[in-house]
């Protein structure tokens, strides 16, 4: 089976989309799915002002009905809902083509935390895009069932997943930091919400891992904060085993990626009772959750190191992969026997 992937979010972008694509296209491989993707790295782009490593597309419709024709997919997914994503809709529309989507961010809540654009406007849209597909893929039940609630329909399942062999307790070191340490990993933006964290009264040293365009306006504000900046992959998984809680305080991400990375190197999880946290750590087991981040963090600490490895582990790439095929398979009307 070959899938076309139609995605805005692509490197240079560094986010948990572009992660989940390149985990979801690697373990496909073992179920003779091969992906494709259409980003706008193929076109001439146009970078936005405040974001750089984000780049617009500079293209038409009927140059992207092209290019979809020429790719021959048996399945098209469109990834995110901005100008490729509408484009390739429409195209899927014209031709009577089955497509599939996945919800991935809470648009509405960025969008109005920037411009004065009421929510139910963008939800009104927003449904309007995914409603018009064969089916929705969304990572938590309570992303689900708020979309519902706002009437989007054909929501289908789609878990994350986490590289247990990378993110292992057994890498933890000194940071050189005085403890306990609290970690928050991700993009420094407005959106994920870290004044809430590093305003916290909390005992030892707060550390903040990643790039944003918020990163110079934080660290001047809270220079007792120790930001590491954008950190590769190997170091990433040795700072997340050494810290002793990791700090979520995002109120408006639909899963969470790092959450898991976290709890499979044995740091317990505290963060904000929404979406994505309350549907990994909301029973407890392995984080906690509280409208009072600082409680939450607090109480983290008591949390043991093997139970948080423990939550992780129910997190596969496989697990991901078979739940994307089954939605595909689904919108195509098809059942193809899986080789794993």
């Amino acid at each position: 089976m070959r899938i076309l992937m139609v995605t805005d979010a692509w490197r240079p972008q560094v986010n948990g989309v572009v992660h989940t694509l390149e985990r979801l296209t690697e373990t496909l491989k073992s179920f003779d799915v091969a992906v494709e993707f259409l980003t706008p790295n193929i076109f001439r782009t146009l970078p936005l002002p405040t974001y750089p490593d984000i780049r617009l597309a500079l293209t038409t419709p009927g140059h992207v009905a092209r290019l979809i024709d020429g790719y021959k997919a048996d399945h098209i997914h469109i990834v995110t809902e901005g100008p490729l994503g509408i484009m390739a809709r429409r195209y899927c529309r014209n031709a009577r083509r089955p497509f599939t989507t996945s919800y991935h961010t809470r648009f509405p809540e960025y969008l109005s935390a920037r411009l004065p654009v009421p929510e139910s406007w963008t939800y009104r849209w927003l449904r309007d895009f995914h409603n018009s597909g064969q089916g929705t893929l969304v990572a938590t039940q309570s992303l689900a069932d708020d979309l519902t609630a706002r009437g989007f329909n054909k929501l289908r399942p789609w878990t994350r997943g986490v590289d247990t062999e990378h993110f292992r307790p057994d890498k933890r070191k000194d940071l050189g930091f005085p403890g306990p340490v609290f970690l928050c990993v991700g993009r420094v933006a407005i959106e994920k919400n870290l004044s809430a964290f590093l305003d916290l009264d909390l005992p030892g040293s707060k550390v903040i891992v990643g790039e944003g365009p918020e990163l110079a306006k934080l660290k001047a504000k809270y220079p007792q904060a120790h930001f590491l900046g954008h950190r590769p992959n190997d170091e990433l998984a040795e700072v997340y085993a050494s810290a002793d809680v990791f700090v979520f305080p995002s109120r408006t991400d639909t899963f969470g990626n790092v959450i898991i990375e976290a709890l499979a190197s044995g740091t317990p999880v505290a963060a904000y009772p929404v979406t994505g946290p309350i549907d990994i750590v909301g029973d407890g087991f392995g984080g906690t959750v509280s409208n009072d981040l600082r409680e939450a963090a607090l109480a983290a600490l008591d949390i043991s190191r093997d139970q948080a490895r423990e939550r992780a582990m129910r997190y596969s790439w496989k697990a991901s992969a078979e739940m994307f095929l089954n939605a595909v398979e689904e919108a195509l009307g098809v059942k193809r026997a899986i080789a794993a």
